[in-house]
């Protein structure tokens, strides 16, 4: 499992960036999360492999987790130790590719999932959406209850996600999650450094 001082998860999403996706990259990596997540769905895998070296670079410089997302095949080939996916294409993984990383994470949406990712051998899971989001605008989020009821129902540790805050944290970290996952406050910030400081201090 990711074991690091933060309890955050920084999930990335280049297209919200205002300034260079790199440059706010080297600015999560140096606040020291627990873990960044390199979750850029629409690219090829040629293009995600590119993307994916150049984040590992920055990740290992400041001793963060990269945990690259949904492409096993580029993850594989740079012999990545941590790889999060949508439970779907976890089912797909073989046992011999999931002997190849320490850590495996998966997203999931209903207590069903959580066991699920358990039982698949998930070291992991994010679950969500806890609050209403951007992200999945137009959808209520699930609640604090769901959370709680996804964390009893697993023995993994489980990472909210989805409209959380500095407002909110404490409410989530409450229901029992053993930490939260950041993408758009992130991604849109003035002030990273600022923004973790504050989420961490919520605890």
């Amino acid at each position: 499992m990711i074991i690091f001082m933060s309890d955050i998860i920084c999930v990335t999403n280049r297209k919200l960036c205002r300034d260079d996706f790199f440059e706010r990259l080297e600015k999560i990596a140096a606040c020291r999360p627990a873990g960044i997540i390199l979750r850029e769905k629409d690219l090829s895998p040629e293009e995600y492999l590119a993307l994916a070296k150049r984040a590992i670079e920055i990740c290992n410089k400041n001793s963060v987790p990269c945990v690259l997302h949904s492409f096993t095949e580029v993850a594989l080939s740079l012999r990545a130790e941590a790889l999060h996916l949508p439970l779907g294409l976890l089912e797909k993984m073989t046992p011999f590719q999931k002997k190849n990383f320490r850590v495996i994470g998966a997203s999931c949406h209903s207590v069903s999932d959580a066991l699920r990712a358990q039982e698949l051998g998930c070291t992991y899971i994010t679950a969500g959406h806890i609050f209403e989001t951007d992200c999945k605008r137009g959808l209520p989020g699930r609640g604090t209850d769901f959370l709680s009821e996804v964390c009893s129902a697993v023995s993994i540790p489980v990472f909210a996600i989805g409209g959380i805050k500095k407002e909110n944290v404490g409410l989530v970290r409450n229901a029992g999650a053993a930490g939260i996952c950041l993408m758009s406050s992130l991604m849109l910030c003035s002030d990273v450094r600022k923004l973790m400081n504050e989420t961490e201090e919520e605890r």
